[in-house]
C-alpha cells in the first residue's frame, strides 16, 4: 500500500471499524461433531471444516484466520465472508464491520495486509487478538466503499472466468494428447506404409516381416545363460484389427537380444534413501516417469555404490517403465543429459531392438488403448502394480519401420504445439495470483474504474482476455488429431 492516501480517505485501526465477536466462538472436537451432524456450516481458520446441528451466529460476518492461515503467502486469502446460520471454532477471528462499512470491504483488505509484524510463531503462525486489533485499514468515504467492493468483485469475476477457461483448455490439451497417441497407434495419424506402397506400385517390409526379422536376430545373437527361450507371442484373438501391414507383438518379443534387456531395479537393502547424495551417478525413480516424458527430478549416489549396481544401469535412449502408480504402463525415454544412471525398485529398464523406434514404443506404451488392456491384469490392493512378467506380456501394435518414423515425427509436431500452448497457460495461471493482488492493491489506492485497474497492471497481465475470448487458446489445436 502506498503511504499517500486518496483525498477523503483516512487510516483507522481494525478494532475501530469492526466489532470483534471472538468471545462467542465455541470449538467442538471432531468426535463430538460426529454425534451432532446437522445442516449448519462449521467454520475454521480458512473455511468450512464440517457441519453441526446448531448455530452461534445468523448474519453476514468476516472470518479472519487466528492460526493455521497462510498469513505470509501473498497469493492466498486470509479472510472470508460467511452468511446465514453458522458455527465458528477458535481458529478464526469473528468480525462484523461497523458504521455501514460493507463486510467484503474489510475482507478484501485483510487479504493484502502484510502480516509479518502481526503474527507470531514459526511452524504454525498465530495472529492473536491484541495484534489483530492494531492492523491499519484505509477507510474510503462511504459512497466509495460500495463502489470499491463492486469493482473488485467485477474484476474478480472476470479473472475467475479467465482462470476457468485456461484450466478448461489445459484439460482439453490432455485429452488432445491422448487422442493424438490413440490415432498414432491405430494407423490414423499418417498415411500407412501399405497405402503408400500400393499407390506407388512397390513392395515394402510389413510389420509381421519386421517382427520375424527381430526374432531371428534375437535367436542368432543370444548370449545369455542356458538355452534360448522364445519370448511369448500375444494372443490376438481378443485384440482389435490392425491396419494393413501392422502386427501385434509383445514387449518381450520386441526387446534387444541382450539377456538383461528387460530388468527391474534393485530391491531390499541395495539402495536406500540414506545412500543418496548431492551429486554423482543418477538414480531413476518413479518420480522421473511422467506420461511419456522424462521429469528431471534429481537423486544421486556415489560412484562406488553405482559400480556395485552396474547390472541395473540405464542408458540414454532406453525406455523406463513404472511398475506401479497412475496410468500404467507409464513410461518415458531416458534423455542424453542424464549421464550414468541406474533404475530404482518399481522401475523397469527396457532396451528395445535396434530396428525399432523407441519413441514409437513410448507412444504405444502411454496410449489409452494399451492402458485399457493393461488395467485388466493389474494386481494388488491400494497401489496396483505390474510384475516383470506382466510387462513382458504387454501387447503393442507394430507398424513397418519406416511408418514408425513418420508417426513419431507427426506426434512430435502435434504435441509440440500443445506443449507450447500449455507453457503459455501455466504462465498465465501463475500470473493470475499477481493480477488478483494488483486488483486489490489498486482498489484500496483509490483506483476504482476498470481502466484505472487494468492500466496499473503489468503489460503481460492481459490474461483477462481469456475471459472475453475463451477460444483464443484452442485455435492452435485441431479438434480431430487424425484429420
Amino acid at each position: 500500500m502506498t503511504s499517500k492516501m486518496p483525498n477523503g480517505w483516512e487510516m483507522a485501526k481494525l478494532e475501530d471499524v469492526v466489532d470483534i465477536l471472538d468471545r462467542r466462538r465455541i470449538p467442538i472436537n471432531s468426535k463430538e461433531r460426529e454425534t451432532r451432524q446437522g445442516s449448519v456450516p462449521y467454520y475454521g481458520a480458512t473455511g468450512q471444516v464440517g457441519w453441526i446441528d446448531d448455530f452461534l451466529f445468523d448474519e453476514e460476518l468476516v472470518l479472519l484466520g487466528e492460526d493455521g492461515a497462510p498469513f505470509l503467502d501473498a497469493a492466498k486469502q486470509k479472510a472470508y465472508v460467511i452468511r446465514g446460520k453458522s458455527w465458528v471454532n477458535n481458529h478464526a477471528h469473528v468480525l462484523r464491520a461497523k458504521d455501514g462499512i460493507p463486510n467484503p470491504y474489510i475482507k478484501y483488505y485483510l487479504d493484502i495486509v502484510d502480516y509479518h509484524n502481526f503474527v507470531t510463531g514459526t511452524t504454525r503462525l498465530k495472529l492473536n487478538q491484541a495484534a489483530m486489533r492494531q492492523i491499519p485499514v484505509p477507510i474510503a468515504p462511504p459512497d466509495q466503499q460500495k463502489r470499491i467492493v463492486e469493482e473488485i468483485e467485477k474484476q474478480f469475476s472476470r479473472l475467475d472466468e479467465a482462470v476457468a477457461n485456461l484450466k478448461r483448455v489445459k484439460s482439453n490439451l490432455k485429452r488432445y494428447k491422448a487422442a493424438v497417441l490413440k490415432a498414432a497407434v491405430e494407423g490414423r495419424l499418417v498415411e500407412t506404409e501399405a497405402s503408400i506402397a500400393h499407390r506407388e506400385g512397390r513392395g515394402y517390409e510389413t510389420g509381421e516381416q519386421l517382427l520375424k526379422r527381430i526374432l531371428e536376430t534375437r535367436r542368432s545373437q543370444w548370449k545369455g545363460k542356458g538355452k534360448y527361450k522364445e519370448p511369448a507371442a500375444p494372443d490376438a484373438a481378443d485384440l482389435p484389427d490392425l491396419p494393413e501391414g501392422w502386427v501385434w507383438a509383445s514387449v518381450g518379443q520386441l526387446a534387444a537380444p541382450e539377456p538383461n534387456s528387460i530388468t527391474d531395479g534393485p530391491f531390499g537393502s541395495n539402495l536406500k534413501t540414506e545412500h543418496y547424495q548431492e551429486s554423482g551417478p543418477r538414480v531413476i525413480r518413479l518420480q522421473n516417469i511422467k506420461d511419456g516424458e522424462f521429469a528431471d527430478e534429481h537423486a544421486h549416489i556415489s560412484t562406488t555404490h553405482f559400480e556395485r549396481l552396474r547390472k541395473h544401469e540405464i542408458h540414454a535412449g532406453d525406455l523406463v517403465i513404472a511398475t506401479l502408480g497412475d496410468n500404467p504402463p507409464r513410461a518415458c525415454i531416458i534423455p542424453s543429459f542424464v549421464g550414468p544412471a541406474i533404475v530404482k525398485a518399481d522401475c523397469v529398464r527396457y532396451k528395445s531392438h535396434l530396428t525399432l523406434v523407441p519413441a514409437y514404443l513410448n507412444a504405444a506404451l502411454n496410449c489409452q488403448p494399451t492402458r485399457r488392456r493393461v488395467k485388466k491384469v493389474l494386481h494388488g490392493i491400494g497401489r496396483p502394480r505390474l510384475s516383470l512378467g506382466e510387462i513382458r506380456a504387454i501387447t503393442l501394435p507394430i507398424p513397418p519401420e519406416s511408418e514408425q518414423h513418420r508417426i513419431v515425427a507427426e506426434v512430435d509436431r502435434r504435441l509440440s504445439i500443445g506443449a507450447e500452448l500449455e507453457m503459455q497457460i501455466d504462465a498465465n495461471l501463475q500470473r493470475s495470483d499477481g493480477t488478483r493482488k494488483s486488483i486489490l492493491i489498486n482498489a484500496f489506492s483509490g483506483k476504482l474504474t476498470l481502466r484505472d485497474v487494468m492500466s496499473s497492471l503489468p503489460a503481460d497481465s492481459a490474461l483477462l482476455m481469456a475471459a472475453d475470448k475463451p477460444g483464443i487458446y484452442e485455435q492452435s489445436v485441431k479438434a480431430n488429431p487424425s484429420a
